[in-house]
């Protein structure tokens, strides 16, 4: 089992939530995800005989049912890949013979590797997404920092010439809005290879 000590929480501009810097008993530092309640001072184990209390990394193997979890190995030693926003966190259903089955934040179930690991708790920041932007640049700031198209513009509002839905009396798309996977870049827009649609209700 390898101890360390939480010497720092600091902001990651590249991620939602904060992480927490922590020296292990060999001296060396590393950044962790940061648990609800780990604060600087405290002491967090990683490892087979871990205590079962927030910060702790464990085997899935070793956790009880019915526990929160976060940043959850997809396979064993691959460092964590479920569960790492702010706020989230991912609750470890049963144990089978031969998996370990964690109903993630979306409600998808997975059947993973019993010795995948997992840090108990919930990860820290949660409440992000309840304070609302106000303006318009503050929007802006954000998924610039994300590196996406920001704003977009609906294809019904744009110019025939622009948009395979532009144009028009009103804000209509004017054609099916399914088109095939083989389209031509200029015209795969919309609901593309969608084997439905939203119409008739689900069957």
């Amino acid at each position: 089992m390898v101890t360390g000590e939480v010497i720092d929480i600091e902001h990651d501009p590249a991620r939602s939530a904060p992480v927490a810097l922590v020296e292990f008993n060999d001296g060396d530092q590393r950044f962790v995800l940061a648990p609800e309640g780990v604060g600087i001072g405290e002491t967090i184990q990683i490892g087979i005989t871990a205590e079962i209390k927030p910060g702790n990394t464990l085997p899935l193997a070793e956790i009880p049912e019915g526990v929160p979890v976060c940043n959850v190995e997809a396979r064993p030693g691959d460092g964590g890949r479920f569960a790492r926003a702010s706020g989230v966190n991912a609750t470890l259903i049963t144990h089978d013979r031969n998996a370990a089955v964690v109903q993630l934040p979306s409600g998808q179930v997975k059947r993973l590797d019993p010795q995948c690991r997992a840090t108990i708790g919930v990860v820290a920041g949660g409440g992000r997404t309840e304070k609302p932007f106000v303006k318009a640049g503050k929007k802006h700031h954000k998924l610039r920092a994300r590196g996406t198209k920001y704003p977009r513009v609906r294809g019904v509002a744009m110019n025939a010439v622009d948009h395979p839905f532009g144009g028009g009396g009103r804000q209509h798309p004017g054609r099916p809005k399914s088109v095939s996977k083989n389209a031509p870049p200029g015209r795969k827009v919309g609901a593309i290879s969608s084997r439905r649609t939203g119409k008739g209700g689900t069957k």
